[in-house]
């Protein structure tokens, strides 16, 4: 396979050239013809990318409002659990690297389903599994007996109904074993998309430049349609970066009809064991929210992530112009919640709880959402990309993102949470715009009061 295909170094070089110097006319032409949310060329994302910072307000105010009109109001939260930090991989941006000599940790099963029980009783839904890359120590095996362990591990009203995973790029054999174990998100980052740099920054066998950037094809050939992508902004020339994720997305969207389900924007934290006291091309607060706003503009349909990396005040930002879905409460070690076990993959700026993290959504009109509905109907892949690239997917999102917050707010919320959140309710309720789905999620919203768990649409 010819990685060009999905990312040609020569030809991204050559655009961010050629647009070095956007006019005017170029820019507002770019951004009117993102306000049609059918998505941008590379031409028209490099022509912002290079475009004077005056214009970043009207960026923000247009991704915002694509955001809004795909998405709606809704926020989904979530929690990484890291389960190992076995890893023999050595990039050097990475607390887990193999040379790093702090000490190791791998749940046990028992360990896995006491984790699951914290989380549960925070009121979170979603997980996201990360795993060291380890042949022997983290093989597919444990990753799908993890996986099955947490899906099995039910703490009174509490229960994780989606599992995402982030493993090393693995065989297609592997991913179609993921698949039946129940995977909802594979999750996999380039890291960097520019080879010179990947390479130079992996040792191990990620240090396949190939086996990294056709992953995600293997694992939808194993069954798996909801793929997420990724960079660790730091590591390279951020504007080459995001020139790469886009073409990666047109990539997977031209050649299965489906493109990735996410994008996760991550800048590079400083680790346990890193020696770097700045990544090789840091990438500032304002540059990051800037690359939300583009890749929001550029695939309109696709989710995007954030997570405890960023600062408070920067998360709440970006969730006003693009991010749909946030980790709260994360730790980043195995064995984590409840007491820091060994070592960290990196460090977290928003140490927040999850109640804080909900309250502080609300106070910005925002409704939170811990969904699972689309993945447990179905509506994944093709299903799920018919409903987001014509924006309709917030009518399923507005009503079981009310559903899912009630049960928190009825099972988890401190009481001025219960009290904001009760009016945040009432307010969507009231525009969710078919008369008899409004009806009906007023009916499943007693139901909920009246004990009732796990109603969705």
């Amino acid at each position: 396979m010819d990685a060009k295909r999905i990312v040609n170094e020569k030809e991204i070089e050559g655009i961010l050239a050629d647009t070095g110097s956007p006019s005017k006319r170029d820019i507002e032409n770019v951004l009117k013809k993102a306000g049609q949310k059918k998505g941008l060329s590379l031409q028209d994302v490099s022509i912002l990318l290079n475009a004077d910072r005056k214009y970043e307000s009207r960026m923000f105010r247009t991704a915002g409002k694509i955001k809004r009109d795909i998405y709606g109001e809704r926020l989904v939260l979530f929690a990484p659990l890291y389960v190992s930090s076995h890893c023999v991989n050595d990039c050097e941006y990475c607390g887990f690297r193999r040379s790093n000599r702090k000490r190791r940790k791998r749940l046990s099963l028992e360990e896995v389903r006491e984790q699951t029980r914290i989380l549960e009783a925070m009121g979170h839904k979603r997980l996201l599994l990360e795993f060291g890359e380890h042949p022997e120590l983290n093989d597919i095996d444990y990753v799908v007996d993890v996986i099955r362990t947490i899906y099995n591990t039910k703490s009174g009203r509490g229960e994780i109904r989606r599992v995402n995973v982030n493993i090393a790029a693995t065989t297609t054999e592997n991913y179609r074993k993921l698949k039946e174990a129940g995977i909802g998100t594979y999750q996999l980052f380039q890291e960097t998309y520019h080879r010179k740099s990947f390479e130079s920054l992996h040792n191990g066998p990620k240090a396949d430049y190939e086996r990294q950037l056709f992953a995600h094809d293997r694992a939808f050939r194993g069954g798996i349609d909801d793929l997420g992508l990724g960079v660790l902004f730091g590591l390279y020339d951020y504007r080459f970066e995001v020139l790469a994720l886009v073409s990666h997305a047109h990539y997977l969207d031209r050649k299965y009809g489906v493109g990735p389900h996410t994008f996760s924007v991550p800048r590079w934290q400083p680790a346990d064991g890193v020696a770097w006291k700045e990544p090789p091309h840091p990438v500032s607060e304002n540059e990051l929210l800037r690359i939300i706003a583009i890749l929001r503009m550029a695939v309109p349909y696709t989710g995007m992530i954030i997570s405890t990396r960023e600062r408070p005040e920067i998360r709440k930002k970006a969730f006003e112009i693009g991010i749909s879905q946030t980790s709260a409460a994360s730790r980043t070690s195995p064995g984590g919640y409840g007491k820091k076990q060994g070592v960290s993959q990196f460090s977290i700026h928003d140490e927040r709880s999850v109640d804080e993290v909900v309250r502080d959504v609300l106070r910005q009109g925002l409704l939170p959402s811990f969904c699972t509905a689309c993945y447990r109907k179905g509506r994944t892949g093709q299903a799920f990309m018919d409903l987001a690239k014509p924006g309709e997917i917030h009518n399923l999102c507005r009503p079981n993102a009310i559903l899912t917050f009630k049960e928190y707010l009825e099972d988890y919320a401190s009481p001025e949470t219960r009290r904001l959140g009760e009016e945040i309710i009432k307010k969507y309720l009231s525009m969710i715009e078919d008369p008899s789905a409004r009806k009906e999620t007023r009916i499943r919203l007693e139901r909920i009061e009246n004990g009732e768990r796990d109603i969705y649409f």
